[in-house]
């Protein structure tokens, strides 16, 4: 009698373990600066990144603050270029900005209910990247975002300004 007992829990196990798997990663479509703005002279531009929020309060800040999760940016060989700490030491609540030389990069930050998220990004001479991963975010020029065809996490929410023809980086 024990014999079918054992098999069937080996059976269950097996049909538990065989339901759970990995989350997949969510990958966004490219994230530029406005398509409105102009390119200038340079070779370099900014990339800000409001990540999720840190989940744990540390209230030793006074007054507190929410903070956003570090992130990464991979070069476009795939190489680690910089782990960020993300804030930015004049405002407490503001992310860090960090110049970068032109180019293309993919940041690996968590995004508020989706957890790690790819994002590639295209930084211009002189122009700002931004991206918002922490949800409801706020944009200065939100009715031509809207009309921009805005990259969008799964719930809707704005990620950032399509990266487009004209702000990609020629070969």
């Amino acid at each position: 009698m024990k014999m079918p007992m054992v098999a069937l829990l080996s059976l269950s196990a097996c049909l538990l373990t065989g339901c759970v798997s990995p989350q997949h990663e969510l990958v966004l479509d490219p994230i530029g600066p406005p398509s409105s703005s102009s390119a200038g002279a340079g070779s370099s531009g900014t990339l800000v990144v409001y990540s999720a929020f840190d989940p744990h309060a540390d209230f030793n800040d006074l007054p507190y603050v929410r903070h956003y999760t570090d992130y990464q940016i991979v070069s476009a060989d795939g190489s680690l270029r910089h782990m960020i700490y993300n804030t930015n030491g004049q405002s407490l609540d503001a992310p860090k900005r960090v110049e970068l030389p032109v180019g293309t990069y993919r940041v690996m930050a968590d995004a508020n209910g989706y957890g790690l998220v790819t994002v590639p990004v295209v930084i211009r001479a002189n122009q700002t990247t931004t991206v918002h991963l922490e949800g409801n975010a706020s944009w200065s020029n939100n009715t031509a975002l809207l009309r921009s065809n805005p990259v969008r996490l799964p719930d809707g929410e704005i990620a950032g300004w399509r990266a487009s023809p004209d702000n990609a980086i020629k070969p």
